[in-house]
């Protein structure tokens, strides 16, 4: 402990600057506490408990099958994605107050008996993550997602929409080193995982399948969508698929039509879909306003695997560019939605993939680590020699498993920047989960311990934020057990 206080060093540029260390209860994670708060009034302990297994001997436990997951989640929110830093944050109050499970001052008081010393170490997050990889937590996590978006905007509790928008997409997620399943894209450049993710049109992610890295678009979609749109009737008595144009396959399409999902997609042009363009493309119009205009027109085509002509939106855009010039561009929209829902209809409907496009690149920004689990032989365990036969964890399971918690924390995230979206005093935007973190979770505090209580002091520049932020958790989320319109009592 000694060697951790006095000065450290002086700074060349200001002498006058001199570090120190000392032994104090500081943090720099402040807002895990509000985290915390959110998850508990989403009910996540709940439908954790319910949807995934403990497989540890429980002799042999010392950290709470809870506190783990609130651990991995949790440094996921915090921003940090790497599972060795837990050692670095071991000691931080924030943390370890928003992990355990225990109240009053236990969780930074002492250790006492088998209770955990600060969070987790390394090894036992990554023995977590080996967990979750077994089939039946793997569906947990699955399961958890649908049913906590579900929480979250109310369906089941009065809350029912005229229709619903589920996008279904894929991307790639960049390795290094041969992780078991990865492999070399060429459309991509890169070696990778090729993981299909879906997602609501609330923002909230559904669910995700991990596939190697080079594997078509389409590969394993139909069977890894099909369950959410069913599972989407719960929340809306119309559900639409938005997909791009590597997903419109034979099989796809017809499963659609049987069990009356309506769906809009993008299809790729062929020379026949040009030949049925050309008139209209043809067509004399009248000298560009300098604003974009778009025209659609309705068009009946069969590819050559398909069993009948489906519906075909030709559109066309016309745009000015900046030197002035007339630009017209064109492409095509794939629907089964009667042409009472118009061309122009359909076009509005897709151009909201956009959204969830840069979604899906805020949720990578923001929490997408390294999908690092690879298989290391164990020789020895706490100093003593393995006994045979060693049974090596499945790490392409691992790997999936620790891409759920990914969508998990991108959803808490979300959850949380949508409540300072929804309060009148802030001006009309969408903030994105990067800044949400930046602004009300990443901010200093102290934890002071007397009397039998912990004040949490923290930045007076972020404590108007967080008054916010805890007015609507009150009005949305209340407490259980308390009035509907104020949860708790509203900070001053």
């Amino acid at each position: 402990m000694g060697d951790s206080q006095g000065n450290l060093f002086s700074l060349e540029f200001n002498r006058s600057i001199h570090l120190e260390a000392r032994p104090e209860c500081v943090s720099g994670e402040s807002g895990s506490l509000l985290m915390r708060e959110l998850m508990d009034r989403l009910g996540y302990p709940e439908l954790l408990a319910r949807h995934l297994c403990d497989a540890r001997d429980a002799a042999r436990v010392k950290h709470p099958f809870q506190e783990l997951l609130r651990t991995a989640l949790l440094m996921l929110v915090q921003g940090w994605g790497d599972q060795s830093d837990v050692q670095l944050l071991r000691d931080d109050p924030a943390l370890r107050l928003a992990v355990s499970g225990r109240r009053g001052q236990r969780p930074l008081r002492e250790a006492d008996g088998r209770e955990p010393d600060g969070l987790c170490s390394q090894p036992t997050l990554s023995r977590l993550v080996q967990d979750l990889g077994l089939p039946e937590n793997v569906n947990g996590l699955l399961a958890f997602l649908l049913d906590a978006a579900e929480r979250r905007m109310g369906v089941g509790r009065g809350v029912w929409f005229r229709e619903t928008m589920v996008d279904l997409d894929s991307l790639p997620r960049e390795v290094f080193g041969h992780q078991p399943g990865s492999a070399w894209n060429r459309h991509y450049g890169m070696r990778c995982y090729h993981p299909v993710v879906a997602r609501s049109e609330w923002g909230d992610y559904l669910g995700a399948k991990l596939r190697p890295g080079n594997v078509h678009t389409a590969d394993g979609g139909l069977a890894f969508v099909l369950p959410i749109l069913r599972r989407a009737r719960a929340w809306a008595e119309q559900v639409w698929l938005r997909i791009d144009a590597g997903y419109p396959e034979p099989k796809l399409l017809e499963a659609l039509d049987e069990e009356g999902f309506l769906y809009v997609a993008r299809v790729k042009t062929n020379a026949v879909l040009e030949r049925l363009a050309a008139p209209y493309l043809a067509l004399p119009r009248d000298s560009a306003s300098g604003k974009e205009r778009v025209w659609t027109h309705e068009l009946r085509y069969q590819a050559g695997s398909w069993t009948h002509p489906r519906r075909v939106v030709l559109v066309i855009v016309e745009r000015v560019c900046e030197q002035g010039e007339l630009f017209v561009d064109h492409f095509f929209l794939l629907s089964n939605a009667s042409v009472a829902i118009t061309g122009k209809a359909l076009l509005e409907r897709y151009r909201k993939r956009g959204a969830a496009e840069k979604d899906f690149g805020d949720w990578n920004q923001a929490v997408g680590g390294s999908l690092s689990s690879a298989p290391r032989p164990k020789t020895h365990y706490r100093g003593r020699e393995v006994e045979a036969p060693y049974e090596e964890p499945d790490s392409f399971a691992a790997n999936e498993a620790r891409l759920l918690l990914e969508l998990i924390a991108a959803n808490l995230l979300h959850a949380g920047a949508e409540l300072l979206e929804r309060d009148e005093a802030r001006e009309a935007g969408r903030m994105s989960r990067e800044r949400f973190r930046h602004l009300v979770l990443k901010v200093s505090g102290r934890a002071l311990l007397g009397g039998g209580t912990i004040r949490f002091v923290i930045d007076a520049a972020r404590a108007e934020l967080w008054r916010r932020f805890m007015r609507m958790l009150n009005q949305r989320y209340p407490a259980r057990g308390s009035p509907a319109a104020r949860a708790l009592p509203v900070p001053a």
